[in-house]
């Protein structure tokens, strides 16, 4: 009886035994689940907000935008700029060697074509061989670090599981959607190679000034081996280890049978023979002024194009300007021969445009663009310079528009009393009496245009202004005709275009044509459609004015060789500061200005030499062996008879001394226009008086004429923007100092 009791207890010992065990494992494998579950969750969690991995295919077209240029003269197409993010030009695989397509996945990843993005066995064998001690090894595919290295390169330096997490479950969707050539290609268009160069070819340039397809196989086992450490590997800072590193490349593709033994070995024996191409810090190669200038109107905001960053820099665009090699060589060597004239301390800028369509065949926008970036040609980096008399223009446009009749006689005399503010002379006191207004154009007479502007009005020369073109801050004072306002070359160009072409406005463009990567025209000014905004009569009488500047006036130096017609005006600040000169013809609308770029405007030397020989010295360059054209013809504009302002003494004969009319015709212009022409070289030749006298020169400037004080539009150097000009009270007072013809014309 008591055996059996114990029998039993012992058989219920047993059943607690086995619930117990049971209870256990339950506990341990609801902990494993609890815990695969709670990863899963937290693995879950860490791939949210992934970045887009289904449009990669991008980072292998990316390209850089390049910009040409053409020379009209060979036909040649000129390479001025390749404007890119970073150092990488993408190819394809057929132009990249073997050597390197096999030999990065022999070095990085010889598993690549088995494994779907993460490389378990890859990844057991590196832990294996760390732990023993060996050579340090990376489990990364190929295809983790192209996702490192591109999709998620803001985490590249997150040293975390959550990181590695993400890439690795990114490269199992990359290989679901791109094969593994597609992969490889991607990640030898995009890898660092060190030295700036992303992408295969970007490096074989960098280091050996070669295309990626003619690599030597001493050449690619150095490039595959730098990727690793691209700053320790780089062999032009590191001669030894990247020789170390290139030999571990060799070994690792005799193991995998890209080369042989022999082949490595003697690759070995052999140095590292580096032939470095240095790329440009920019992208641009030529003509930096304008290169940039381009560069400027793609990416400007608020201006036509409104590129992105990414559009321009990564687009692929093919950009052609409108750019004449052949004129732009032209110019710069009539501008080098200015400076040989006048001192390589001044400074040459240019605008010269085709009048039919506003496109820029020439710029100079300095002498260095390494030491200053500021454009004196387009004001990028400044507000301009002052133009002096070649502002007379807009009142002479204004005035036609007012119907004045440019045969009407004008007191030209020495001083001209502005209300309201001290007297403006001409130059050097001259008397020029009672002249056409035509006349007084071409000699440049400050009181003439001074008595003119009163006469129209300010505003309404500020319209004509604006209508031709002009944004630059325009003083509402009558001082504004002898040229106070800074203003620009391309801007002046721009302007006097209009009466070359009939009276159309065509704004100045840079660019001919963009194209996408995939040569879609995507932009296309080569025929634009421009805005009248001058009656074709009023033009044709403003360019029948303007040639006398040319043909008798203070611009002969401005003549072309050949015969061709031209038309133009020149302009000089006070002190001589500045010397300006817009000349056109049917084919060209130049503006030239020629001063120092000094630290401080105040500072800048005076240059008597004018500039407007530049404009023939280039002219007949560009012009030569060319037909001669004809500016469009048009019948007079309809004046006012027997126009008379006796308050500003416009309309009959004036004297000096009294100021009284003697007659309210125009009768008298044929004499006194003869009697100007032949005294007109008296004032081109005369001294400038001393010191002490009143005003600059030719209008504008420090100290300048009827609301010009103070009003010296310098554009420091070194890049520092000058200040906007601040337009003084009527009271200053001006002087003109025309300086005599370029002897060398």
């Amino acid at each position: 009886m008591g055996s059996r009791a114990i029998k039993r207890r012992y058989g219920i010992k047993k059943r607690n035994g086995k619930t117990i065990l049971l209870a256990v494992v339950s506990v341990i494998a609801a902990a494993i689940i609890a815990g695969v579950v709670g990863v899963a969750a937290l693995c879950q969690t860490w791939l949210q907000d992934l970045p887009d991995y289904t449009n990669v295919e991008a980072l292998n077209t990316a390209e850089p935008s390049r910009v040409y240029a053409t020379n009209s003269e060979t036909g040649e197409q000129v390479l001025l700029a390749e404007f890119q993010a970073v150092n990488r030009e993408p190819v394809e695989l057929s132009q990249i060697s073997e050597l390197v397509t096999k030999g990065t996945v022999a070095t990085e990843d010889e598993r690549f074509y088995a494994h779907n993005g993460v490389d378990i066995v890859g990844v057991g064998r590196a832990l294996l061989n760390n732990f023993m001690g060996g050579d340090l090894e990376g489990a990364s595919t190929i295809t983790q670090q192209f996702v490192r290295n591109t999709i998620l390169s803001d985490e590249m330096t997150d040293i975390s599981f959550k990181r590695k997490i993400r890439e690795m479950y990114l490269a199992y969707k990359l290989e679901e959607i791109y094969t593994k050539d597609e992969i490889l290609l991607m990640y030898l268009n995009t890898i660092n190679y060190g030295a700036g160069a992303y992408g295969i070819e970007a490096a074989s340039e960098r280091y050996f000034s070669k295309h990626a397809t003619d690599l030597t196989l001493n050449e690619a086992a150095t490039l595959i081996g730098i990727p690793q450490s691209p700053t320790y590997n780089d062999p032009r800072l590191n001669e030894d280890q990247s020789t170390k590193r290139r030999n571990v490349v060799l070994d690792r593709m005799v193991s995998n049978g890209v080369v042989t033994q022999e082949e490595a070995d003697a690759v070995k024996a052999e140095p590292i023979m580096l032939n470095e191409k240095e790329p440009s810090e920019t992208g641009i190669y030529a003509q930096p002024y304008f290169t940039s200038y381009v560069r400027e109107q793609l990416l400007d905001p608020d201006g036509r194009y409104k590129f992105s960053v990414d559009e321009v820099f990564k687009g692929g665009l093919s950009v052609y300007t409108t750019l004449d090699l052949h004129a732009q060589e032209a110019a710069e060597a009539a501008a080098e021969r200015k400076l040989d004239a006048v001192g390589h301390k001044f400074e040459v800028s240019l605008v010269a445009l085709d009048p039919d369509n506003g496109h820029i065949k020439a710029m100079i926008g300095g002498k260095d663009y390494n030491a200053t970036q500021v454009n004196m040609a387009t004001g990028d980096g400044t507000n301009g310079r002052q133009c002096g008399s070649s502002f007379k223009f807009f009142t002479l446009v204004a005035a036609l528009e007012a119907g004045i009749d440019p045969k009407t006689m004008i007191d030209a005399s020495t001083w001209v009393d502005v209300p309201g503010s001290e007297r403006v002379a001409n130059d050097s006191f001259t008397n020029w009496g009672t002249i056409p207004i035509s006349k007084a154009f071409a000699v440049s007479s400050n009181t003439a245009f001074i008595r003119l502007i009163m006469s129209v009005g300010v505003d309404e020369v500020i319209d004509v202004a604006e209508k031709l073109g002009m944004t630059a801050d325009l003083p509402e004072v009558a001082g504004l005709t002898l040229g106070i306002a800074s203003v620009t070359p391309l801007e002046m160009a721009q302007a006097y275009a209009v009466v070359a072409n009939g009276g159309t406005l065509y704004k100045a463009e840079c660019i001919e044509r963009i194209e996408d990567a995939s040569g879609n025209i995507i932009v296309d000014n080569s025929n634009p459609s421009g805005e009248r905004v001058l009656s074709p009569e009023v033009s044709h009488a403003a360019v029948e004015v303007m040639k006398g500047v040319v043909t008798s006036g203070t611009g002969t130096a401005a003549r072309l060789a050949n015969g061709q017609e031209a038309a133009g005006k020149t302009g000089t600040t006070d002190e001589e500061k500045d010397s300006y000169f817009c000349g056109i013809t049917p084919q060209y609308s130049v503006a030239l200005w020629l001063g120092e770029r000094a630290e401080r405007y105040e500072d800048a030397s005076p240059v008597y030499n004018p500039v407007a020989s530049v404009f023939s010295d280039f002219l007949n360059q560009v012009l030569k062996g060319e037909p001669l054209e004809k500016f469009p013809k048009a019948a007079d504009p309809p004046y006012k008879k027997n126009f008379v302002d006796e308050k500003n003494h416009i309309g009959g004969s004036y004297s000096n001394e009294t100021g009284t009319i003697s007659s309210s015709s125009s009768s008298a212009a044929s004499s006194a226009d003869s009697s100007a022409s032949s005294s007109a070289s008296s004032s081109d030749d005369a001294t400038p008086p001393a010191s002490g006298d009143a005003g600059g020169a030719e209008g504008g400037g420090t100290g300048g004429a009827a609301g010009g004080g103070d009003a010296g539009g310098g554009a420091g150097g070194g890049g520092a923007p000058a200040p906007d000009p601040a337009p003084a009270p009527a009271s200053d007072q001006g002087r003109s100092a025309e300086p005599s013809p370029d002897p060398s014309s």
